[in-house]
Parts: C-alpha cells; structure tokens; sequence
C-alpha cells in the first residue's frame, strides 16, 4: 500500500476559513497529495471560488492553483478532522455553522490568534478533541483565493487537556512540509505569543508604522514589557516573563519589515482582533486583581482610535 494511497484513506480534513493562515494550510497539504476540503460559508462564495478555479499560493514569486474541493456548510458528509483557521471573532459562529456534521471525537484544530475563542470553543463542544496552534508563520491575500506565503516560522501543536496528539497528525504535516512541534504546555506557547503581540501590534496601529519603527520608541515598548511580565509572572510562567523583553526586541528586528496582523486589518478597514490579544490581557489582569495601568490606556487609546475610524472596539 504505497504512502499517497494512506493520505487518500484518511477522511477528508476539513479547512474552515479560506483566509490567508486557512489557504496556506489547505494549499500545502492538497499538493502533497492529502485529502482537503474547503468549506465556504455562502453559495456566493462557493461560486466566486469556482469561478476562480481553486486557491492560488505564490511562494519564492512564483504562482500555483489548487484546484481543491470545496463545499457549504450544510454539506451532509461527517466531519472527522477540522482545520479552523477563522479569525477569533468568527470561529465560534463558523464551528457552530458545521456543528451537526461533526463525529464525537472530531480531531480540531484551531489556528486562531490571540487567546480566549479557543478556550470558549474547547468549553462549548467538550466531544471534539481540541487541538490548540500557536503559529509564527506569515501570510497575506493580494486577492481573493490568493494567498502569499510571506514568511516562514513554526507552529506549535498542543491539547489544553495534555493528551497526545492524534495519529495522523504528524505525518500529515511533515509530507505537507508544515513545520512544526506537538507542544506539551501549548497554554505557555500561546501566553508567550500573546505578550509578544500586545508589545508590538497595538503601538504599530497608533504610530501607523512597521514593526522595525518601534525601535524608535523602545522606551515605550519595554514599559509595556514591564506589566505583561509581571502578568505572566501571576500566571506560572516566570521564565518567560524573564525573556520578554529581549524577545520582543528580537522580534521586532526580525521582522522590522513587516506591518502586524492587526496593523493590516485597521489599514484594510477590517475588525481587528483586540478583544483577543490586548483585551484579553487587560480582562485576565482585572480578574486575578493584577493593576496594569499602561496597559489598560493603551488598550482605552487604541478603542478611540478604532473609533474614531468607524471600526468596531471589540
């Protein structure tokens, strides 16, 4: 039985979310020969994609078309394995979309950004088995159904209830070239991540620049610093809370390039995804009764500024 034919016999992995983290994924795994499916939410959708003829990935400049499958939600097939690579905000609506198609047990990960929506899912839908992705690779859509492949990372895997990974996974991922670790405290991996992101997004959304222009304001920077230690430091993870600032002044150097995720969804006039990084932040700070003043105005400075742009706050 040749390796492909395995692939093949899996059931299909169903990819939620079409977006640029949702079609990396699906384009990756479809041209190593896995067993894809896009799940589209509208009939309009479903036909402007068939219109497109499958998902584009340009990688290294150059441009490929998959021609994978793809359906509505009220499909009628199960679902066994789900990719659900939705923004935050959506991925609890868009599970609850194919809620009745999935088989206990269903093997879902979530490649969400920030902290909170996994939690919420994992607690709503107890049978699936929650699968967590803290994920540093990055992309963007020049156009619908077009994703590139801007910047290679890792993704860490991991189970919030510390089970093993599922069978499959592993060489999944590795023929698909997907880098990437199953993580045993993947709460620490996503708490790293989160600190990381309320240092460096938010400040590039107020100062309208790339992340390497913080470097001019690093003062400002290390002061945020300052209190998300002292929250990761509440929160059991003291050695993290030690690295934090060389690891984000790491990070902006390394990508001093690039505009954040959220920098892109302001400048696109799209939601952001506030409410699951710095918001998130600031609500566990008030619940385990931690003051972290700098923090709350720059989250009570970024809602105005959301505002007064006519995007939502939350």
């Amino acid at each position: 039985m040749s390796h492909a034919h395995d692939a093949q016999a899996l059931p299909p992995l169903h990819v939620l979310g079409a977006g640029s983290l949702g079609s990396l994924w699906a384009t990756r795994l479809y041209r190593s020969g896995q067993n894809v499916r896009l799940i589209l939410r509208t009939p309009e959708r479903l036909a402007a994609y068939q219109a497109a003829g499958g998902l584009t990935l340009i990688e290294n400049g150059q441009a490929q078309r998959y021609p994978i499958p793809a359906e509505l939600p009220d499909a009628n097939t199960p679902i066994q394995r789900l990719l659900v690579a939705c923004k935050a905000y959506d991925a609890e609506p868009a599970i609850a979309g194919v809620a009745a198609r999935l088989v206990p047990g269903c093997d879902t990960l979530l490649l969400q950004n920030g902290m909170g929506s996994q939690q919420r899912i994992a607690g709503h839908w107890p049978g699936l088995h929650a699968i967590f992705i803290s994920a540093t690779e990055g992309a963007y859509r020049p156009a619908d159904f077009q994703v590139v492949f801007a910047g290679h990372g890792h993704n860490w895997l991991g189970s919030p209830d510390q089970r093993s990974a599922p069978a499959w996974l592993h060489d999944s991922l590795q023929r698909a070239g997907i880098p990437h670790d199953w993580s045993p405290d993947i709460l620490l991996r996503l708490w790293q991540k989160l600190a990381i992101n309320c240092a460096i997004n938010p400040l590039t959304v107020l100062h309208e620049c790339r992340n390497g222009e913080l470097l001019q304001i690093r003062g400002e920077v290390l002061e945020l610093c300052d209190e998300l230690a002292l929250l990761l430091t509440r929160n059991g993870y003291h050695e993290s809370a030690r690295e934090l600032p060389e690891t984000v002044l790491r990070v902006i150097s390394s990508t001093a390039d690039n505009y954040s995720s959220m920098y892109q969804d302001v400048r696109n006039g799209r939601r952001t995804e506030i409410a699951y990084l710095l918001g998130y932040a600031c609500a566990q700070a008030e619940r385990q009764g931690l003051e972290l003043p700098r923090l709350q105005r720059l989250l009570q400075r970024l809602r105005d500024h959301l505002r007064a742009l006519g995007l939502p706050t939350d």
